[in-house]
């Protein structure tokens, strides 16, 4: 699919005017300063700057923007003081299920709100689902197992190298550089360290030796615009995979490229690929998907987000939107626009409801 702009009204492809006075909430969680075990136990939570870079967008757009702090007392708040539309980033609180508790509660209120339901939030949460449900429309992933405890057999009908992952978690949460292991010992030493850490089951799955990349889709149906692909480089092999340690210092470990130097075949496999995920999963207004290219050519599924990172200058979705020139108060308004496409809010906005 060719990028299509989010509006043509003006040269920076959004009118503010459309925005104006739309009272937005924020939900979000928020990265607090203490220490955790495992150290990366709030590695999907925000720090405040991002929150405040995304309140900053929608108030330049012209919404007026209350922060909604995702905690015990959220579901009073709400109730006490309705927005119109809620702009979510929440993370949640708990177990595999958690992204869908923030979709789920504004659903129960009837307030819209942007991005997937809470449906597609559990599919995608569980990485073995979601690969069960893809797998089943011929879309290719490495072979996996799941496992809950070390008395079962760990890597039945894999071949090694296996990379072992928390089934249910993202931002390369519980991913470090001893994740991709080489024979059996190895596998039980981690997993028995991964189980305890994190409490729930872990995605043990063949390793793909190749070439990683990530593709980035904003809006709904007619409006959908697919990124073009972007390609995360590693700069030296004992950081090979995309880990908790490497993401904290992408600088120093990481190059990225977009479009990558790949073929336009390829280019539109990844799109298109990408495309049937989102459309599969029902994900709404924003996705991002990842994927590995093996040293064969073959393209192989890794995980789907449908609830992106939004940190300006660190999360990959603002930087595949930047590499398409959409600058970060353009994306951030563009989620909203597309919710509030789908629910009617807004007579000005056409496109598809």
């Amino acid at each position: 699919m060719s990028p299509i702009p989010l509006d043509v009204k003006t040269e920076k492809n959004i009118d503010a005017g459309l925005l104006e006075g739309i009272r937005v909430g924020l939900t979000y969680n928020l990265k607090k300063d203490i220490v955790t075990d495992p150290p990366d136990m709030q590695a999907e939570f925000d720090d405040f700057d991002t929150i405040l870079a995304i309140k900053n967008a929608l108030q330049t757009g012209g919404c007026e923007v209350e922060l909604f702090e995702a905690d015990e007392n959220l579901p009073l708040r709400l109730t006490a003081n309705r927005p119109d539309i809620v702009f979510n980033i929440a993370e949640g609180i708990g177990e595999r299920g958690r992204e869908a508790q923030i979709p789920a509660l504004l659903n129960f209120l009837n307030i819209p709100y942007t991005g997937s339901d809470e449906t597609a939030m559990c599919i995608a949460m569980d990485k073995a689902l979601a690969k069960r449900l893809l797998s089943s429309y011929r879309i290719r992933t490495p072979k996996y197992r799941v496992v809950s405890d070390l008395s079962r057999a760990m890597a039945a009908g894999l071949s090694f190298p296996v990379i072992v992952k928390p089934n249910a978690e993202g931002s390369s949460k519980g991913i470090s550089g001893v994740s991709v292991v080489n024979n059996a010992d190895e596998l039980k030493e981690v997993l028995k360290k991964n189980i305890g850490a994190y409490k729930q089951d872990m995605l043990v799955e063949e390793y793909i030796e190749g070439r990683e990349f990530t593709v980035g889709i904003l809006g709904n149906g007619s409006e959908m615009r697919v990124f073009p692909p972007m390609e995360i480089i590693f700069k030296d092999k004992d950081h090979g995979i995309y880990s908790y340690e490497v993401k904290r210092d992408f600088k120093k470990y990481i190059e990225y490229e977009c479009p990558p130097d790949i073929s336009a075949r390829l280019i539109k496999e990844l799109e298109d690929t990408a495309m049937k995920i989102y459309k599969i999963l029902g994900c709404r207004d924003c996705a991002r998907t990842d994927f590995r290219l093996s040293r064969d050519g073959k393209l192989y599924f890794i995980e789907v987000n449908p609830l992106p990172g939004l940190a300006p200058g660190y999360s990959d979705f603002p930087m595949l939107a930047e590499f398409s020139g959409v600058e970060y108060d353009e994306l951030v308004q563009g989620i909203l626009i597309s919710a509030l496409k789908r629910y009617g809010l807004n007579k000005n906005l056409d496109g598809d409801r």
